[in-house]
């Protein structure tokens, strides 16, 4: 299969893991489930993508979201590089912060975190038929039910948007959880608070456009995400 053809088959529902996605240190915090792949992605909506671009590497933050078997990201900058390398390899990331792992010392400090890394060739979308679906794919990742809200896509603004696709298939997940490691040290006889300081993150009442005629009012769908928690 080359990077311009989309896959059609499931993939595994264990990752296989790659001399790249391979941990060597921490071990423990690898997961090779693509279940726990998938709830990363689900629970978040902004990546940050890994390209070479004119010789430099560069990291561009855009939203993102996925089907079964590919993750889809805005590459109108990406492109660049694609342009001149069409079978360059990219990384993209996705991370959530669970909060901080407050330990005794400070050497023994962490975060609590889930991320996901992603590796391979992505292929550019093409047609319209297939950018339609993968821009849907994408406003329903970030705001569920606003694509049968707003108006879609005209077929001048599909031409003017560039949509990268990258399969699921390699990808490094690790998590980390839990209270700090160092209760049965030495330090532990220091007297000194230690444990975890969660972080979390909620979606606020929604605010309108200031030039929004007063008796258009905010739609269910986005109402409902108010105090809801965001990853």
């Amino acid at each position: 299969m080359t990077h311009t053809e989309s896959p059609h088959t499931d993939l595994p529902r264990t990752l296989t893991p790659t001399d790249r996605t391979h941990l060597r240190r921490f071990k423990e915090k690898a997961s090779f489930e693509r279940a726990d792949l998938e709830a990363i992605l689900d629970a978040g909506f902004v990546c940050h993508l890994g390209v070479v671009v004119d010789g430099a590497p560069m990291v561009v933050p855009t939203a993102y979201g996925r089907d079964d078997r590919e993750l889809y990201v805005h590459g109108s900058v990406a492109s660049r590089s694609l342009a001149a390398r069409p079978d360059a390899e990219i990384c993209v990331t996705v991370t959530h912060v669970d909060g901080l792992v407050l330990a005794r010392s400070v050497f023994e400090h962490g975060v609590n975190y889930r991320c996901a890394m992603i590796y391979g060739v992505p292929r550019k979308v093409t047609g319209d038929a297939e950018k339609t679906e993968a821009l849907r794919i994408l406003t329903e990742h970030t705001a569920p039910g606003q694509w049968d809200y707003a108006r879609r896509p005209s077929r001048k603004e599909l031409a003017a948007t560039t949509i990268l696709a990258l399969s699921l298939e390699e990808a490094s997940v690790k998590i980390s959880a839990g209270p700090p490691d160092d209760g049965d040290s030495a330090d532990a006889a220091l007297g000194l608070w230690a444990g975890t300081l969660p972080l979390t993150s909620r979606w606020g009442a929604p605010t309108a456009d200031p030039v929004l005629p007063s008796h258009i009012t905010a739609p269910a769908h986005i109402v409902a995400r108010a105090g809801t928690r965001q990853g």
